[in-house]
């Protein structure tokens, strides 16, 4: 019989074996952050209301709509962080990691919270992979950031993934096309709320998903028409490194994405096969988002790929990415002298950096190699009381059904000589 309490609706929640694919898909992950010299870091999951107003934007529909927001015990406004870049600034400032040279390369992971429908790769407790590069403004990085996702996308085996890649301008160039784009909007037949939008932060209007604005919206002026003479070269520049690195792009003048603090390079990694949610990470320029939170100036770039839908890819795909097995040897004991003996050589196993597991309970021979078929192990380690007096044990491939006596004493030695690659 079941628990009668179930999980909140909307949480993305993983138990083996799918869960092994996210483990998996975190460590090459990590690898790759670790290739390119960045450190990780450990943020709370809640944060102060007004960092995510002040830095995400109130206009967002990150903010007006899909923060969990509370008041603690002591009355302060608190908040479930609906995204990571804010809170890694917040660290990388409070801890004066700027001061020890720049830029500061972070990366960091975990679940991250917005009040949304729950649908297929849209949930309100959900994962995110984050790697932050602050205090720089070379196009070299902004290519760093993008081909660090691409080739842990890559390293996964997804084939279809598609980098989506626009230019936002920066805060010399931006307000004339603000302008510009809020003298179309506003002679658009738009609702109340879109209306309201246009007056607080038009670029967001772009950035709307509903078939009817963006109808509406198809001929509005682009940003990529009205950048400055420094965002063109910045902007040709990323390309260019791209170019040099093998990594296909689409420009996408259109592309905004959800949030206010984008400057310059923003892009997305798009998936074809996954329908509406087909945007499975993505990231950009965010120079002045320091001085938002009350920092120095600190240009920054980074991005957030998500590891939900990322999964979802792999399985459209049809991707098995390599897991390593939770057991290469799993022990059988037949008898209480066995069991112990067993227990003591499950431990001299894993201290030798050998999965090892085993039968307990004192389940018959029959029982416990059920176990070791369904504990995925190459190998059986049988001992019985004749196997213990003569000194041995019966060492059997479950692949092959081979099976031969071993020296108690030379197990760990022979498993380790079998098992290597």
């Amino acid at each position: 019989m079941s628990s009668s309490f179930q999980a909140p609706k909307g949480v993305s929640e993983y138990v083996p074996p799918r869960a092994e694919l996210l483990r998996s898909a975190r460590e090459a992950f990590a690898e790759q952050a670790r290739l390119a010299g960045y450190g990780y870091v450990e943020l709370a999951v809640f944060e102060d209301t007004q960092l995510f107003k002040r830095g995400v934007g109130e206009s967002t529909d990150v903010v007006s709509k899909e923060m969990y927001t509370f008041s603690d015990r002591g009355g302060r406004s608190i908040t479930l962080r609906p995204e990571f870049t804010a809170g890694v600034l917040r660290a990388v400032l409070e801890y004066g990691l700027h001061k020890q040279g720049l830029p500061v390369k972070v990366w960091t992971t975990g679940p991250a919270f917005r009040a949304e429908r729950p649908q297929q790769g849209r949930y309100r407790q959900f994962y995110q992979l984050d790697l932050e590069a602050i205090g720089s403004e070379d196009p070299q990085v902004d290519a760093e950031t993008i081909a660090i996702a691409w080739n842990w996308y890559r390293s996964l085996g997804l084939t279809q993934v598609r980098l989506l890649l626009n230019s936002l301008g920066c805060r010399e160039c931006r307000p004339a096309y603000r302008v510009r784009l809020q003298e179309f909007l506003r002679g658009l037949d738009l609702d109340e709320a879109t209306s309201a939008r246009v007056e607080i932060n038009p670029l967001r209007v772009l950035d709307d998903k509903r078939p009817e604005v963006r109808a509406l919206v198809a001929d509005a002026p682009l940003m990529a028409d009205h950048l400055c003479v420094a965002c063109k070269a910045h902007h040709d520049r990323v390309r260019e490194l791209l170019a040099d690195l093998g990594i296909a792009w689409e420009d996408d003048p259109r592309l905004v994405r959800g949030l206010d603090y984008y400057t310059r390079t923003t892009y997305e990694f798009d998936h074809p096969l996954l329908g509406a949610q087909s945007g499975i990470g993505g990231g950009g320029r965010y120079d002045g988002l320091s001085e938002d939170i009350g920092g120095p100036a600190l240009p920054g770039i980074g991005f957030g790929l998500g590891l939900d839908r990322t999964l979802l890819a792999l399985e459209a795909e049809g991707v098995q990415p390599s897991v390593p097995s939770r057991c290469q040897v799993f022990g059988v004991p037949l008898g209480e002298a066995a069991e112990r003996r067993v227990f003591a050589l499950v431990a001299e196993l894993r201290a030798a950096g050998i999965a090892a597991d085993m039968s307990y309970g004192g389940k018959s021979l029959k029982g416990a190699m059920k176990g070791a078929d369904r504990s995925g192990a190459a190998y059986a380690v049988i001992v019985g009381e004749r196997d213990i007096a003569a000194g041995s044990a019966q060492v059997k491939d479950l692949g092959t059904g081979e099976q031969s006596a071993v020296p108690l004493a030379d197990i760990t030695a022979t498993l380790k000589e079998r098992l290597a690659p």
